[in-house]
C-alpha cells in the first residue's frame, strides 16, 4: 500500500503527520509540544497530500522541482489560515511538514548530519543518536505510535519489504544505502522501534581509516596486498565495530578487471568496479512463502562464473557453503562474521557450519577452516568509542585438532590513554613474516621486511597514502 493511500485512511483516526520541530541535529528546544500547532500540521499536511496527490510518487520530477512544488502548496495553505503565527512558528511548520512528505519526518535533519553515525528511535517521545562513538539523547520526537509507524512504513515500502503485526520485524534501507532496523507492535513493547545505522555518502577509503586511527599505513598496505593476492579474509567485530566499512575498503582494492558478486542481507555495500552483480536476500511473504535465504544465493553465485565473491555477512548455514567456495577456486572472497577474538571467529564460524545442518565430523570443519581462510582483520570498538583494527592475524594450518593462528600486526594497549581518555596506541607489527608472503611473492607482490618492522616503515611512510 503507497504511502498515499494509508494517509488518507488515516485521516479518520487523527493520525498526524507533523514533527516537533527540533533544532537541527535534534538539539535545542526541549519545549513541549504546542497541540494547536500539532493540529495545525495535521490539517496543512493531509491539505497537501489532496492537492498534490500522486504528484509526490511521479519518477520523472526531479527531487527539487518536487520540494518546490510543495513548498509553494505549503505557502498556499499557510495564507489561507487564520491562526496567528510568528515567522518563526511558520518557518518551522513550513520545515516540518515538508521534512513529513518529503523526507523521514523529525529524524530527517538528523539523518542528514553527517556527524551522527546512527539514529535510534525507541518510541515516538525518545530518540537517540550516536556522534563520536558517544551515544546521546535529542530533542526530537514524533506526534504519536501512528505517526512513528508512517515514517517506518515508508521507509520499508521503498525497498519492497513489508512490516506488520504478522511479520512484526523489518531490515531494510534507505536509498544511500543506509541500514535499517524496525520493530512493531505487538513485539515493541512502548515502541515502535526503529534502528537506523548510516553510511557515508561518499564511501570511506583507506586514507580515511588512516585518519581516524583504524589503523596505519603498513597494515594499510599489507591488506592492499592480500587483496590483491586473492587471498581469502574474514573480517569479524561486534556489533557497530565497522566491519562493513572495512569490508567496503577491502573491496575497493579488488582489480576492475575481476566479476565480482556481492551477496547481503540488505545490500549495503558500495563498491566502485564496473564488473559488480549484487544480491539481495528476500523474506517470506505473506503467505510464509518465497523466501530467498543467504545461502541460496551463496550456492547460486558459483553458477554466475565470478572471480570474487563478497558474502555481507555469514551468520548461519551459508557459512560452509562459503567455506566450500573459497576450496573450490574462489579465492580472493570476502566476508564478515560477529565475533569478539580471532580465536572466537573459529569457534563462532564452526559452529555456524554446523548449522548447515550436516553431521560433519568436528575435525572435518576445522581442515576446511583452516584451508579456506587466510587471515582474520579483527574489529573492536574501544571505550573511548574510536573503531580499531586490533588483530590481522594468519591462518597457518592445523596442529592435531587446533587450528594453529599467528598474529601479524597487534593494538598496543599499553600505550595507555591521554587526558581526554582516547587510547594513545595503535597497530603495530609483531615482527613476524606470514607464511602466505611467499605465496603473494610468487604472484609478483613483494612485501619488503620493513612491513613488518612495529615502527620504522609506520614512521617513514606515513604519508605515502
Amino acid at each position: 500500500m503507497s504511502l498515499y493511500k494509508r494517509l488518507h485512511e488515516q485521516q479518520g483516526n487523527g493520525s498526524s503527520g507533523s514533527s516537533n520541530g527540533s533544532a537541527p541535529g535534534g538539539g535545542g528546544g526541549g519545549s513541549r509540544r504546542d497541540p494547536v500547532l500539532d493540529d495545525l500540521r495535521q490539517k496543512i499536511h493531509h491539505h497537501l497530500i489532496d492537492e498534490l496527490g500522486p504528484i509526490l510518487y511521479d519518477k520523472r520530477l526531479s527531487e527539487d522541482d518536487l520540494r518546490r512544488r510543495v513548498q509553494e502548496q505549503l505557502q498556499s495553505a499557510l495564507a489561507q489560515e487564520r491562526s496567528p503565527l510568528s515567522a518563526a512558528d511558520k518557518a518551522q511548520l513550513i520545515q516540518d511538514v515538508s521534512d513529513d512528505i518529503l523526507g523521514y519526518g523529525p529524524i530527517d535533519r538528523l539523518l542528514k548530519d553527517e556527524d551522527i553515525t546512527e539514529v535510534m528511535v525507541n518510541g515516538p517521545n525518545s530518540v537517540y543518536v550516536e556522534r563520536a562513538g558517544k551515544v546521546e539523547k535529542t530533542q526530537a520526537s514524533f506526534v504519536d505510535d501512528t505517526h512513528l509507524r508512517r515514517i517506518i512504513d515508508k521507509i520499508v515500502g521503498q525497498v519492497g519489504r513489508r512490516i506488520d503485526e504478522a511479520q512484526p520485524l523489518c531490515d531494510a534501507r534507505l536509498p544511500d544505502g543506509s541500514r535499517v532496523n524496525a520493530v512493531i507492535h505487538p513485539l515493541a513493547i512502548g515502541g515502535p522501534f526503529l534502528t537506523i545505522r548510516k553510511f557515508s555518502k561518499d564511501p570511506y577509503q583507506i586514507d580515511d581509516l588512516i585518519r581516524f586511527g583504524t589503523l596505519n599505513a603498513a597494515s594499510a598496505r599489507f591488506l592492499q596486498a592480500m587483496v590483491v593476492g586473492k587471498l581469502n579474509i574474514l573480517v569479524s567485530g561486534g556489533t557497530g565495530t565497522g566491519k562493513t566499512t572495512t569490508l567496503n575498503v577491502l573491496s575497493s582494492f579488488i582489480p576492475a578487471d575481476e566479476r565480482i558478486v556481492t551477496v547481503e542481507d540488505a545490500k549495503e555495500l558500495q563498491l566502485h568496479q564496473d564488473h559488480v552483480l549484487a544480491l539481495e536476500a528476500r523474506p517470506p511473504n505473506i503467505e510464509g512463502k518465497g523466501q530467498i535465504t543467504i545461502r541460496d544465493l551463496v550456492k547460486n553465485t558459483l553458477r554466475m562464473r565470478p572471480d570474487r565473491i563478497v558474502v555481507g555477512e555469514c551468520r548461519a548455514g551459508e557459512a560452509l557453503d562459503m567455506l566450500q567456495a573459497m576450496n573450490t577456486g574462489h579465492d580472493g572472497s570476502i566476508t564478515t562474521i560477529h565475533a569478539n577474538t580471532p580465536r572466537d571467529t573459529l569457534s563462532r564460524l564452526e559452529t555456524l557450519v554446523l548449522m548447515a545442518g550436516f553431521d560433519l565430523p568436528v575435525r572435518a570443519i576445522r581442515e576446511q577452516m583452516a584451508s579456506a581462510i587466510d587471515c582474520i582483520v579483527q574489529l573492536t570498538r574501544l571505550r573511548d568509542g574510536t573503531r580499531r583494527i586490533t588483530h590481522i592475524t594468519e591462518i597457518q594450518g592445523m596442529e592435531g585438532d587446533v587450528i594453529t593462528t599467528q598474529d601479524i600486526f597487534l593494538f598496543d594497549f599499553g600505550m595507555g590513554v591521554d587526558e581526554h581518555g582516547r587510547f594513545r596506541g595503535h597497530l603495530k607489527a609483531t615482527g613476524v613474516r606470514p607464511k602466505f608472503a611467499e605465496k603473494l611473492a610468487d604472484q609478483g607482490i613483494r612485501l619488503g621486511p620493513e612491513v613488518f618492522q612495529p615502527e620504522t616503515f609506520a614512521k617513514r611512510a606515513a604519508g605515502a597514502w
